[in-house]
């Protein structure tokens, strides 16, 4: 992530999200297709947290700079968003799910390579 404005982390953590979807779903066998659909669910809800909490930082600090992220708020919904993305505790209850209907080489990457943008954001924000 190369951006210190939230619309644009947002944007690239959605196409992020696009595009491994149809990698989890590929197969077309019912677990995979429900494993795709858990996936985007969640990452969707995670988005919603990640953008409500920039618009409760932008409304008090006045900025969309990730960097300021001042808000006791802003920042709570911001760790839980990250945490519902990485598949945290207690935010975990999708993955191994996810991870279980998904070939192997997407399951590799969804356990190593998806998990850098969230992390570039948290540590981007700390």
């Amino acid at each position: 992530i190369s951006s210190n404005h939230w619309v644009s982390a947002w944007a690239g953590l959605e196409i992020n999200t696009l595009a491994i979807t149809p990698l989890i779903s590929k197969s077309h066998h019912p677990r995979a297709i429900e494993a795709a659909i858990k996936y985007f669910l969640v990452q969707a809800a995670a988005s919603t947290l990640l953008l409500f909490s920039s618009m409760i930082n932008a409304w008090h600090t006045g900025q969309w700079d990730i960097t300021q992220l001042n808000h006791p708020t802003s920042s709570l919904l911001l760790t839980t968003a990250i945490a519902m993305k990485l598949g945290l505790v207690p935010f975990h209850f999708w993955f191994p799910e996810v991870l279980q209907g998904s070939p192997l080489i997407t399951a590799m990457l969804l356990s190593t390579v998806m998990k850098f943008p969230p992390i570039t954001i948290y540590f981007l924000t700390s």
